[in-house]
Formats: structure tokens, sequence, C-alpha cells
């Protein structure tokens, strides 16, 4: 089981309580779920990709689901008011090395994907085939926020013209054509804008947040990690609305792990009473 980067953390934030009810919006491998079923707290877990819920745990129950629709999803199975929400916003390393759906970039092989679902119809392949130059140009500068994304989208039309993009190795390959060398930032912020695009994260993250405050207990928390500047301030931006505070005005960070986790801050949540 993958030990998510800020579990601790997360978990002391949320201060858990016997046969309370939690929501795993991102169960992933289910490491907060376990966590919170050792401190004694019931959980729901969702999750997006059906091959992250095949193997649950016990005394758990485990949805194929959007976390956009947590509050349908917690009251179909009966399990509202909770007292604690966590949104984990990054992959796991399961979906990074086994899912074979072109999330790495370094799987130069993998087709160019990018589903959490597979009953999601759009895929990652089908935007760099047909979406327009100032369309590319709009996914990559709005979702990643990449300085090169103008360069990049032209030279992925002008590729395709003569080959269709299928794999990871085509997108690398238009990637270094426009930017003259190899950078794996780079890489990661085309990829991560593509992933967001293909699975509507902002919006989906958006009516998640907001569904969780329909379903939470008045002084209940919501546990926030992301990886992404621009992740993170949609929730900076929902805390401000009527009835919420944010506990943490600086977010905790995580300060282990390898080089591309470092990015991970936790925002905390709470539901005041009106």
């Amino acid at each position: 089981m993958h030990t998510p980067v800020l579990l601790d953390q997360v978990i002391k934030a949320l201060e858990i309580v016997k046969d309370g009810l939690y929501i795993d919006a991102t169960y992933g491998e289910g490491g907060y779920s376990q966590a919170i079923l050792e401190r004694g707290g019931k959980v729901l877990g969702l999750d997006l990709d059906q091959d992250q819920i095949t193997k649950g745990l016990d005394d758990i129950v485990l949805v194929q689901g959007n976390f956009g629709d947590i509050e349908k999803i917690a009251k179909e199975n009966n399990f509202f008011p909770v007292d604690g929400v966590v949104f984990d916003l990054g992959l796991s390393m399961k979906q990074i090395s086994q899912s074979g759906r072109g999330f790495s970039f370094k799987k130069l092989n993998e087709p160019l994907d990018m589903r959490m679902s597979l009953k999601t119809e759009m895929t990652a392949k089908y935007l760099l085939n047909h979406l327009s130059e100032t369309e590319l140009y709009e996914v990559f500068a709005r979702n990643s926020e990449e300085i090169n994304s103008q360069k990049i989208a032209r030279e992925i039309v002008i590729k395709r013209q003569i080959k269709k993009l299928d794999i990871v190795a085509n997108l690398i390959n238009c990637i270094d054509s426009a930017i003259g060398e190899p950078d794996n930032n780079v890489y990661k912020r085309i990829f991560q804008a593509l992933r967001i695009q293909v699975n509507e994260e902002f919006e989906n993250l958006k009516n998640g947040l907001l569904g969780a405050t329909k379903i939470i207990k008045e002084k209940g928390k919501i546990a926030v990690v992301t990886f992404h500047s621009l992740e993170d301030r949609i929730v900076k931006k929902f805390s401000k609305f009527p009835g919420l505070k944010l506990l943490n005005k600086k977010p905790i960070v995580n300060r282990r792990g390898r080089s591309f986790e470092k990015s991970a801050k936790l925002r905390l949540i709470v539901k005041d009473i009106l």
C-alpha cells in the first residue's frame, strides 16, 4: 500500500473520533482509509478509477464514482452527515506505473489516453489531434501556466499533419522540437495540463468541495492535498465562502520524499456554525 506524502498531517488535522464518519474522496491505494479505520473511524471511499478500488479494506464502503458527485454518493449510501472529508489530488504510484494510460512522460510507448475512468469518452489523443492551435495553447496555458504553450501547440499542429500523435513518445518529440532541448519540468506541466482537461479536474474539484460542505457536520473538517498552484488557488478561494473558514493561511507543505512530491500542500477548511 502506497503511503500518501502528507498522511500523518492529514490524519492529525481531521482529529478522528471513534465511530465518526469520514469520506476518503480519492481512495487510491487506501492509505488514508486505512489510517482512519485504525483510529476507529468509519469510511466511505470513492475513486473515479475502477482499477483503484478492486481490492478494498474490511469495514469500508467503496464506490466507483466522481468526487464531484460526493453529495449524491454519500446520500445514496446513507453516509452523512460526516465528520471529515479528505481530497488528495495526486496520482497514485499504481496509476503512474501500471495503468498503461500515458500518465507519465517516462512511459514512451504508452497510449496518449490519460483518463482516470475508462467510462470517460475524451482522451489526450483526441485533444492533441483535433483541437486547433489556439485551443491547444489555451489548454496548456490555462491548466499549467507553461510559458512555452504557444510554441508547443504550434509544433503539435505541424507534426500531426504528417503523423497522428498516438503514444507518449510522439508528444515528447513535439515538446523537444518546440523548446529545443529535453526538459522534464516542461513535460510534467504539459502532461498535467492534458490530464486536467481530459478529466475536467478543476470543475470536479469545485463541485466536490461544494458537495462536501452540504454533507459535513458543523465544525467538520475538509482536508485537501494539492500538487498544483491552480488547485491550491481554487481551494483558497472556496474557503472564503460564507460558513467556511480556512484553518491554515499558510499551507502545510511536504518536506520529504522525491522532488515531484515537494509541491504537495495541505489546506484545512472547517464548516463554521452559522
